[in-house]
């Protein structure tokens, strides 16, 4: 039987589960209300102008976003950073006279750590690391989506192609990119209890980083896979090869899951109220390199950064990963 929320619960906690909800129907709500907006006849010459402008003209997804600094603060995403609760773990300061790569992980469902801590000021980034200017980066395609391409830019979100990357590394001081490294492929192994990393194979933010000078920091986030239950499906499973299919099509996949809903506990597109602390490491500095990085520098930091990576996860597993099913593995 399922377990249904209580009728009286204090109003922090509808605040919080409300803050969550906005974000999780956001590419829902913001698609349907174009939608509806398309079946008003005299807004079509403002629609297609609309939709010519995002086609044809607009480069700010390449060119860092859109940040409105009064929608990272908006008051509700405390509520947000609450509602799990999630935790900012600093661990070094970062120089305000540099450029940073932020490499997230895990992927999990779909990155809410990396959305709290560097789309928001839910955990108060901006004061735990002054100077610093993180843009969170994701998939091209969410910037064809009519109206939530712009909800995303206004958390200062761009696009994760080497161009965007680029621009913004070379914007002047303090001025970083957050890329959530393992990307669809890990999120397909986002289990509860575990940290399956990809990241073998992940040499382009290493690249990046060499080519612009800019230093490397890891963040591990303990908990972010325990937020949903994965549904996980056999390697040689038709299920499967559809998700690789998906994947390879659209640069993204839908792993099967389930969390909770807005009145109960058992099923539901809602992550499930679990502690997320999210460490961020000490900083990997790097020299800029003049042409195209050697194979044996880019292997060499990569191992920097991969050691760097197991030492949080040494340093903090006893106490953020307590009930974990197993210790972080780097499968592919």
């Amino acid at each position: 039987m399922p377990v249904f929320a209580p009728i009286r619960l204090p109003v922090r906690r509808r605040l919080q589960t409300a803050a969550v909800l906005l974000w999780i129907s956001a590419l829902a709500v913001t698609t349907m209300t174009f939608f509806y907006l398309c079946t008003i006849k005299y807004l079509w010459p403002l629609i297609i102008i609309y939709l010519l402008w995002i086609l044809m003209f607009d480069r700010a997804p390449e060119r860092g976003g859109r940040r409105f600094h009064w929608w990272r603060n908006w008051v509700g995403w405390p509520y947000f950073a609450q509602y799990f609760p999630m935790t900012l773990i600093k661990e070094a300061d970062l120089d305000p006279s540099k450029n940073y790569i932020f490499g997230y992980h895990p992927h999990g469902i779909i990155s809410l750590g990396a959305f709290c801590a560097f789309a928001t000021e839910g955990l108060n980034f901006s004061k735990r690391f002054p100077g610093i200017k993180p843009r969170l980066l994701t998939l091209q395609s969410n910037f064809n989506i009519p109206i939530y391409r712009d909800y995303i830019m206004a958390h200062g979100c761009a696009s994760v192609s080497k161009e965007s990357c680029e621009f913004i590394l070379r914007s002047g001081p303090g001025n970083s990119i957050t890329i959530v490294v393992g990307g669809a492929q890990e999120s397909l192994a986002a289990k509860p209890g575990t940290l399956d990393l990809t990241l073998k194979k992940r040499m382009g933010f290493i690249k990046l980083a060499l080519v612009n000078g800019a230093s490397l920091v890891p963040t591990l986030a303990f908990g972010e896979n325990d937020l949903y239950e994965l549904y996980s499906t056999n390697h040689k499973s038709k299920t499967y090869q559809v998700q690789q299919f998906i994947k390879k099509l659209f640069g993204f996949t839908m792993p099967m899951f389930n969390g909770r809903g807005i009145f109960n506990y058992e099923f539901g597109l809602l992550p499930r109220r679990r502690p997320v602390f999210i460490v961020v490491g000490r900083p990997i500095h790097v020299e800029k390199v003049e042409g195209a990085p050697t194979t044996e520098q880019l292997q060499d930091l990569q191992k920097k950064y991969i050691d760097e990576l197991l030492g949080i996860w040494e340093r903090y597993k006893d106490k953020y990963a307590v009930g974990r099913a197993q210790e972080l593995q780097i499968v592919e």
